[in-house]
């Protein structure tokens, strides 16, 4: 589930947007009720490219802002839902649902961007298409058929892929409840300190699976929400407000100690819903997409880790469960679009040795990420992570179709 964020823009972009915001904090909050009128057409999304394709555009009409679909259904199969934002403030994310489970989503999809887009490999029923924010925010989508099975030689090795990202999921998990557990008995003990060193040590086993995360959207809020996402009226809990007491005011206080405790029961309930989890080939390539597109539209701004400016951390964290999703398809991406494979591999490759470059004597091993580092580096950071992100945005339909 996305954590809305002040999103980054060229300063070209910014004249006239006071805020850009995206208002949800649960995939299934929105209280407007399905409709036809979200959709331009009633016929059946064309087939290109062995994918269905629709496109959603986020647009600002006569005061409000409307999600609409080209297309209300698609035959079953893969689906490339194509993101769009013309000049809407208030909506800025698109997710695909079935009940409560987040299939696929799109974020910070802003003005003066280029599309972007998101594939599914979907079986008949009906699912949800959710813009938060817009005047209509649920629209009905409707998947005709059954998919046909997988008669390709590929298939064995994308499975292959995908049981092995579980297991990697399953050890991240693992590491995350042991590093928090220790995290709350350091705060117990009253060790400031050490408190803030666990904190930065425990961040990088979520940050690299949040994909998977906020598939959980009840749950990712809990974990994850910073203090200006946070509605009034309701807790702000989880790594942030612990972070504020650890980094800013630097007094460990009851407060913290139960913030602490709250904390390993989320991450136990994130444990308990992530063991024996499948995925699919498109969830893990949508999923690396995903963490490269946080990392440059709000990691980037530095306001992830507002009171510890670690932000470094999660950016490498991100990264890192980027490429993991891309390195378990890497064998059948191989023989799908070998130049492509290529040319993500040579791009993980720049990346990581810059990265590597930014490391120093803070915290979770990197430098900190305060105002000077951003204006030194910001620009040159964006630039480096939208040069990968590009050709990794293709892959989710290569191995939907493959």
């Amino acid at each position: 589930m996305s954590k809305p964020r002040s999103a980054l823009l060229p300063s070209a972009l910014t004249a006239g947007l006071s805020v850009i915001v995206a208002i949800s904090l649960a995939a299934c909050g929105g209280s407007s009720t399905p409709s036809a009128s979200n959709v331009s057409s009633s016929g059946t999304a064309p087939v290109s490219n062995g994918a269905a394709q629709v496109k959603v555009q986020i647009k600002n009409i006569n005061g409000g802002d409307s999600c609409r679909l080209d297309y209300s259904s698609a035959p079953a199969g893969p689906v490339t839902f194509e993101t769009s934002n013309t000049n809407a403030i208030m909506v800025s994310e698109v997710e695909l649902l079935d009940g409560k489970r987040i299939l696929g989503e799109r974020e910070n999809v802003i003005p003066g961007l280029d599309p972007s887009s998101f594939t599914v490999n979907l079986t008949g029923g009906t699912y949800q298409l959710y813009c938060p924010g817009a005047n209509e925010e649920n629209t009905t989508f409707t998947v005709i058929g059954d998919a046909a099975s997988a008669g390709s030689s590929l298939a064995d090795e994308l499975k292959t892929g995908t049981d092995g990202y579980a297991k990697y999921v399953d050890n991240q998990v693992d590491q995350l409840v042991t590093s928090v557990g220790l995290l709350k008995k350091l705060i117990d003990q009253g060790t400031l300190e050490y408190a803030q060193d666990m904190y930065a040590r425990s961040r990088p086993f979520y940050e690299r699976i949040e994909p998977v995360a906020e598939s959980f959207p009840d749950l990712d809020p809990a974990i994850d929400l910073r203090i200006a996402d946070v509605k009034p009226g309701t807790p702000w809990t989880g790594f942030h407000p612990i972070e504020k007491d650890l980094f800013e005011t630097k007094v460990i206080t009851e407060n913290t100690k139960k913030l602490a405790a709250g904390l390993v029961q989320d991450v136990a309930k994130l444990k308990t819903l992530t063991t024996g989890l499948k995925y699919k080939a498109e969830e893990l390539a949508n999923g690396a997409s995903g963490l490269l597109e946080e990392v440059q539209s709000s990691k980037i701004t530095g306001e992830e880790e507002a009171y510890s400016h670690i932000d470094m951390v999660d950016f490498v964290a991100n990264v890192e469960g980027s490429q993991q999703s891309f390195e378990y398809l890497r064998p059948a991406l191989t023989k799908i679009d070998a130049d492509l494979t290529k040319t993500i591999s040579a791009k993980f490759d720049e990346v990581n040795k810059t990265l590597d470059g930014y490391k120093g004597p803070g915290f979770g091993g990197y430098k900190l990420y305060d105002a000077a580092f951003k204006a030194a580096e910001g620009k040159k950071l964006t630039q480096l992570i939208q040069s990968l992100q590009a050709p990794l945005s293709k892959i989710a339909e290569k191995v939907a179709t493959a």
